[in-house]
């Protein structure tokens, strides 16, 4: 188990593009969010986003399976943060991330005591819509979280579904990589306006 102090001595950095999003579990405790926030800084990210997972219990609403002994309120939620490096502006960077396309807000079903480390697939739908970049990386991996277009790295991993002939060809073919965007999201989807350019003009019309 990895403590906060190995995880922040990690050099994520020299794996990390001038331009490139992290996004970093710290669980539900206000300790966790101090230190994935230290984490970012020290890696070279500012904190952009907060994604929030909320575990309802169906079976027994306001309830949960496992309590945390230290906290005052049942915990039901998990944060994780998302941290970004560089420049990236999604009014001219259309290329590299799709904005808007997803919420900040994920709800499922608490897991069973077996599955207490399991997180939602739906973190991962949301760094694939949002940021269309080929190279990532997933630390801490295990088999049941192998995924095609990572990277995956942990000591439990038993198996790999890397390909290198498959991940290679994704950056001979030309920019595109498939998201979960459709052309009428991206028609909706707002977007900064461009920098320099005004409103409509305003017709000038000499006085009487």
């Amino acid at each position: 188990v990895w403590d906060w102090d190995m995880i922040e001595s990690m050099d994520i950095g020299s794996v990390a593009e001038s331009r490139c999003f992290l996004w970093i579990w710290c669980g539900s405790s206000p300790e966790g969010t101090t230190r994935a926030r230290a984490c970012l800084r020290r890696w070279g990210f500012r904190r952009c986003e907060d994604i929030c997972w909320v575990k309802r219990n169906s079976k027994a609403p306001g309830k949960r399976e496992q309590l945390e002994l230290e906290a005052l309120f049942q915990r039901t939620k998990e944060h994780c943060l998302m941290g970004i490096k560089g420049t990236v502006r999604r009014s001219t960077d259309g290329d590299f991330i799709h904005a808007n396309v997803d919420i900040d807000l994920i709800i499922t079903e608490e897991p069973t005591e077996g599955e207490l480390r399991a997180k939602p697939e739906e973190i991962f739908l949301i760094a694939e819509h949002f940021c269309l970049g080929r190279r990532r990386l997933h630390l801490f991996g295990r088999d049941d979280t192998l995924r095609p277009g990572w990277v995956t790295v942990g000591s439990e991993l038993a198996s790999t579904n890397y390909d290198s002939k498959v991940y290679n060809a994704l950056f001979e073919q030309a920019p595109g990589l498939t998201t979960g965007c459709t052309e009428r999201i991206e028609q909706l989807r707002p977007k900064s306006p461009e920098r320099g350019g005004g409103g409509p003009q305003r017709d000038k019309q000499a006085a009487p």
